[in-house]
């Protein structure tokens, strides 16, 4: 599928062309680290060749739908490069989402392939079979087991079948209908965000990178320019502040990408000093706020190596703020999400799409070659966040003299808690399915460890009564321990708008009062 009109004189390469370069190139060196296996870049194209060999055995032809659902694992990494040689249309499903979710998105996505670890997922496993080609990793009563696969091919030279003018990628990104929507990632979007994420941070030479977070997700996003760089991906299958301070003295670890509250684990472990962690070179952090107070804290600690970066999953990285200006003279600039990256043109708008002056609050809007071409099987949604010939991020910001940016709230309800996204009507939806809610409302409120707490008030029916712990567990069977509320206030009444709707600036205003950024 081609996602917008192409000109083969100027088509980007593949993102394959690049997994390819780095084999040919760095052939000999250590390319991925999972527990004691341990492969070459050469290594790693002899079972991503096996790999597509059993997909093409199974009938999977370019343009098919693959999916994965995997905890971090190797083989991850195997299917994420096959699919990419291949020219299937890849979709990640959210280790952490319910089944019901991943049956969506398996539908919407129009998956001929389902990919995972049965061991962790085995209902998925034994989703409509007859209909959905399930690939297991290991041996399981249901699916095709790839390891059982394997021997039977030998390595061949991996052949990049992909175009560059095809669909890439479909990543799911929630939406205000409360389903989630697929964002279009072209070749062009991939490689211009994965240049992007090569030249903006400071990479270490060669950097021995820990993939901790998941490799479906935002650990995975920097295999490409680790492999630019000819460097190695060390996988843990889990976050553990122990595990980490272990693995990084172990394997000479020099770069890592965190959200918030997995850093605020590392600085909070009593044996962080027990262990040498010298090789570290950047620590980057995005996908949540950061407590400034917190984020001083690990510049005492590790050093001046950290690197904060904001973006969108409709245009990749937006801005970054670089080591250099992680200054503790300059505390204010702690509170900015950086400069806007090379490539992107980015600015801050008010809703006549004008640019507002320096200081003034208003939504940050982008364009360039690594926005989406919008979202699958949902033009509608395309026209709205595209209005005027920008990108409309739906995140509200100043920008200093200098040029730094500084979020300041979201024109979306969106909670980011923990570096995940919650989206307050699905938690809204679950919590009105109490028989005693009449309403209820829910916002994101700072919190030290999570950067924010998803937080619900209730109103409760006369006479009903129901509790705290009673209406979180709902949401915790329903949706999950990331989206269910870390309190619930329960209240007479909600404020109002004057056209009758729940006025959530109001409900936030107690909360985000002491955290509003002075920016001149």
């Amino acid at each position: 599928m081609s996602v917008a009109p192409t000109d083969p004189l100027h088509d980007v390469a593949p993102i394959a062309a690049f997994f390819d370069r780095a084999i040919r190139r760095f052939a000999d060196r250590e390319c991925i680290v999972d527990g004691e296996r341990r492969y070459t870049y050469r290594q790693f194209g002899d079972e991503v060749s096996r790999y597509i060999q059993v997909f093409k055995a199974y009938g999977l032809r370019r343009g098919d739908g693959i999916a994965l659902l995997s905890g971090n694992r190797v083989e991850a990494m195997f299917v994420v490069a096959a699919a990419q040689f291949i020219g299937l249309r890849y979709v990640a499903l959210h280790p952490l989402s319910k089944i019901d979710e991943h049956i969506f998105v398996l539908d919407d996505a129009e998956i001929t392939a389902l990919v995972l670890d049965a061991n962790d997922y085995p209902e998925q496993a034994r989703l409509r079979p007859g209909e959905l080609k399930v690939f297991t990793f290991d041996a399981f009563d249901a699916g095709i087991d790839i390891s059982a696969h394997l021997p039977e091919f030998e390595p061949q030279d991996l052949v990049v079948e992909a175009d560059g003018g095809e669909l890439n990628w479909l990543y799911y990104t929630g939406g205000t209908t409360g389903r989630p929507k697929g964002v279009l990632m072209s070749h062009r979007m991939a490689v211009t965000n994965m240049m992007n994420l090569a030249a903006e941070r400071e990479w270490p030479e060669a950097p021995r990178y820990l993939m901790a977070s998941p490799i479906s997700h935002a650990g995975g996003f920097n295999a490409g320019p680790v492999m630019l760089k000819g460097g190695a991906m060390i996988i843990i299958a889990r976050f553990d502040p122990l595990l980490f301070l272990e693995t990084v003295e172990k394997e000479q670890i020099s770069a890592i990408v965190m959200v918030p509250t997995l850093l605020y684990s590392v600085l909070d472990h009593p044996r962080l000093k027990d262990f040498d962690l010298s090789s570290l070179k950047l620590i980057m952090y995005g996908s949540a706020p950061i407590s400034p107070q917190r984020l001083e804290q690990a510049i005492k600690a590790f050093g001046p190596i950290f690197g904060q970066f904001y973006g969108q999953s409709e245009c990749g990285p937006i801005s970054y703020l670089a080591a250099a200006d992680h200054d503790l003279s300059k505390p204010h600039r702690l509170q900015s999400c950086g400069l806007p990256i090379a490539g992107k043109q980015v600015k801050v708008m008010n809703a006549n799409n004008e640019e507002v002056a320096v200081g003034d609050v208003g939504e940050i809007c982008v364009r360039g070659p690594g926005v989406t071409d919008g979202y699958w099987k949902r033009p509608g949604e395309a026209e709205k966040v595209f209005a005027a010939g920008w990108l409309h991020t739906g995140d509200l910001a100043k920008r200093d003299a200098e040029g730094y940016l500084y979020i300041v709230g979201r024109a979306k309800d969106m909670v980011v808690t923990g570096g995940f996204n919650v989206y307050p009507k699905e938690v809204e939806d679950t919590i009105g399915q109490h028989p005693a809610v009449a309403i209820c409302a829910v916002i994101g409120v700072p919190h030290e460890r999570w950067g924010e707490a998803v937080t619900a008030f209730v109103v409760l029916k006369a006479g009903e009564t129901a509790t705290e712990a009673e209406l979180i567990a709902l949401v915790k069977d329903k949706r999950g321990a990331v989206q269910a509320p870390k309190t619930v206030h329960f209240v007479d009444d909600l404020p109002l708008t004057g056209y009758q709707k729940v006025d959530k600036v109001a409900l936030r205003k107690p909360f985000w009062a002491a955290q509003e950024r002075q920016v001149g």
